[in-house]
């Protein structure tokens, strides 16, 4: 039957094979500023929103003739072709292949909404110091890449601004809030008006302002009566750079009465430099430089004036040490006699003017905390007063040697005064500051021993791997893996955030309390934020944690050095405490709690006996010891790799890998 059928019903030619199926890919790849990942289209059609800037890509297999409006299909060889297209504004897309729809997709685009900065509170003067606070919070779609603070002067505001970087908490936050201090009490603007705004930026280039705030910038406090007259120009140019004229003038007028300054040749030769620069220099940037000098010679002579005024005290006493011996070897000359009543006005003159300059010293130093007691002034001052009589009253009746016991006994008030011997009491207040000072320097220890703890468990976890690969090495079968170690990794990352959390904190108490930050704390930072991010991802977190250490450590002696600077301490044998001892003291034990039965990299041995000598001298390595580390161990790694060696040199190799 069958030979039957193909003789009615013969086969001409074998079937047609069915042609290849049709094959679509579409898809959305959002902008890189985003951080969004690509958005797949449905093969047959659909619809999506996604950010404006992103770029549609289209791939079809096994089609005739591919069209698709707006988009040109090129040919990727065989019968696929590809296309793409950047969408900057919603649209309609269809696929068509030989005339014959084959999908459509609708796109809406969403546009990239610009950053908004705001001031949470209005911008304030520090607590402490001459620092300012500057309230901040951002917000982005998609996250703001920068923010920046500009200060306007109010009288010339088209005047360059002063820009301030904001250092955001994060990559990119698309939330973000904090507070920034800043120091600005020597700029020539301190103590005039001015306009503070906040400029954020995202990744599309866009930048939000946000309103503008009034605030005056501190300035510092200046005693010197010249001084202050000095940074009167200086402010005066800030506020009209053109009246060049009018400055000029002015320090003619400070240069004309030397007098005044105590003839210092230093600060006499800084004003007439400036007023010179101001009359022939004519670029704009010359009055900025002038400021400069300026600043510098009111500083100097603020600072100074107790030095310049105990060097004419002395040529003061000089000149009536040789009065009283010309009055000796002449007992009855009476211009001898007037001879010695002039040097003694001259002195009197000299101490009222020491004194002066030490109360301001002592105010200068003790800032707000311990003001200088004026009571205390006017008892100095009366006794020498009276010192004074009674040996111009001994000069006078010829009793030269009265005067000179009088003026042996004046010279050893005046040094007693200026080494400090007159007790001064602490205010309750001061006394809370230091203690305050000394509670966030056992903070700092606190998070040194902490992050070093934290580095303790990384170097035992490398270790536990090392091991492993040394075993596969040796063609041995690997133990079986801890279920532990990804759960352990975890929460060292939660403990690094709450660590980083914790600097944060202490570095704004620390700011409120002196008025600056050191910068190590805030590279400290830095480096727990690396951290976390290095053990969230699987990495290597050693690196950064040897980092904020070393910074920890650092920011430690800055602080002591730093309270010691503004709070002070009582002298020897007084009782007081001295807290940059204290301090100094307690990183020295940091370091070597650091130190203790450590490796070249910091890390703990398996091997520490706790006796004395145990490495409490190492200290953490910096850059250019850990990168001779690595060169070491990629040599061992090298050497021990080469399967040929001695099996007893491989085994010395595994050993120094495990411990390195």
């Amino acid at each position: 039957p069958a030979l039957l059928l193909r003789g009615v019903q013969p086969r001409l030619a074998a079937p047609l094979a069915a042609a290849p199926a049709l094959r679509v890919e579409a898809w959305v790849t959002p902008p890189a500023y985003t951080g969004a990942p690509p958005v797949f289209l449905p093969a047959g059609g659909g619809s999506a929103t996604v950010p404006a800037g992103s770029r549609l890509q289209l791939a079809v297999s096994n089609a005739a003739s591919p069209a698709v409006e707006g988009i040109a299909l090129q040919p990727l060889g065989g019968t696929s072709h590809g296309g793409e297209a950047v969408l900057e504004e919603g649209t309609r897309v269809t696929l068509r292949d030989g005339g014959r729809e084959v999908a459509t997709w609708s796109l809406a685009v969403q546009g990239d909404a610009p950053p908004v900065a705001r001031f949470p509170e209005a911008p304030s003067r520090a607590p402490r110091g001459l620092g300012i606070r500057l309230p901040w919070q951002v917000e982005d779609d998609w996250g703001v890449l920068a923010l920046r603070a500009e200060i306007r002067l109010a009288a010339r505001p088209d005047a360059a601004p002063v820009v301030l970087d904001v250092a955001l908490p994060a990559a990119a936050p698309r939330q973000a809030r904090g507070q920034m201090p800043a120091e600005l009490s020597a700029h020539p603007w301190a103590g005039l008006p001015v306009t503070l705004r906040l400029v954020a930026r995202d990744g599309a280039g866009q930048e939000g302002l946000s309103e503008e705030a009034s605030l005056e910038l501190p300035e510092r406090s200046f005693n010197h009566p010249v001084s202050r007259a000095i940074i009167a120009v200086r402010k005066a140019l800030s506020v009209a750079p053109g009246e060049r004229l009018a400055a000029m003038r002015a320090l003619d007028r400070i240069v004309a009465e030397p007098e005044a300054f105590e003839h210092d040749a230093a600060t006499q030769l800084s004003l007439r430099t400036a007023r010179t620069q101001l009359g022939r220099d004519r670029r704009e940037e010359a009055v900025g430089e002038v400021q400069e000098l300026l600043w510098e010679a009111a500083l100097a002579l603020e600072e100074g004036r107790d030095g310049r005024t105990a060097r004419a005290l002395a040529e003061a006493q000089e000149a009536l040490r040789e009065a009283l011996e010309q009055s000796e070897r002449e007992p009855g000359d009476q211009q001898a006699r007037e001879e010695l009543r002039q040097r003694i006005e001259e002195l009197r003159e000299a101490i009222r003017r020491h004194l002066e300059a030490l109360a301001e010293r002592l105010q200068r130093e003790n800032a707000e905390a311990l003001p200088y007691d004026p009571q205390q002034r006017m008892m100095d001052g009366r006794d020498m007063e009276r010192r004074t009589r009674r040996m111009e009253q001994a000069a006078r009746e010829g009793r030269t040697e009265d005067a000179r016991r009088e003026l042996a006994e004046l010279e050893e008030m005046l040094r007693a005064l200026q080494e400090g011997r007159v007790a001064r009491g602490e205010s309750p207040q001061r006394q809370g500051q230091r203690q305050r000072g000394q509670q966030q320097m056992g903070a700092v220890q606190d998070l040194l021993r902490r992050q070093t703890e934290m580095l303790d468990g990384a170097q035992r976890r490398a270790d536990e791997e090392d091991r492993r690969r040394s075993q596969t090495r040796r063609n041995q079968p690997p133990p079986p893996a801890d279920p532990e170690a990804e759960r352990q990794r975890r929460e060292e990352a939660r403990q690094q955030r709450a660590l980083r959390r914790a600097l944060g904190e202490l570095m704004q108490q620390h700011g409120d309390l002196t008025g600056e930050v050191p910068e190590g704390l805030g590279r400290a930072g830095q480096a727990m934020r690396d951290a976390q991010e290095a053990l969230s991802q699987g990495g290597d977190a050693r690196p950064s944690q040897q980092e904020a250490i070393r910074r920890l450590q650092e920011s430690g002696r800055q602080m002591a050095q730093q309270m010691q600077r503004q709070f002070g301490g009582q002298g020897e044998g007084e009782g007081g405490d001295d807290m940059t001892g204290e301090a100094e003291n307690g990183s020295q034990d940091s370091e070597q709690e650091m130190g203790e039965g450590r490796d070249p990299l910091g890390r703990r041995g398996r091997e520490a006996t706790g006796q004395a000598d145990n490495g409490s001298d190492t200290r953490v390595p910096d850059e250019a010891e850990l990168l001779r580390t690595r060169r070491l161990q990629d040599e061992l790694r090298r050497r021990g790799a080469e399967r040929a060696r001695p099996a007893e040199e491989l085994d010395y190799i595994d050993r120094l890998l495990r411990r390195f």
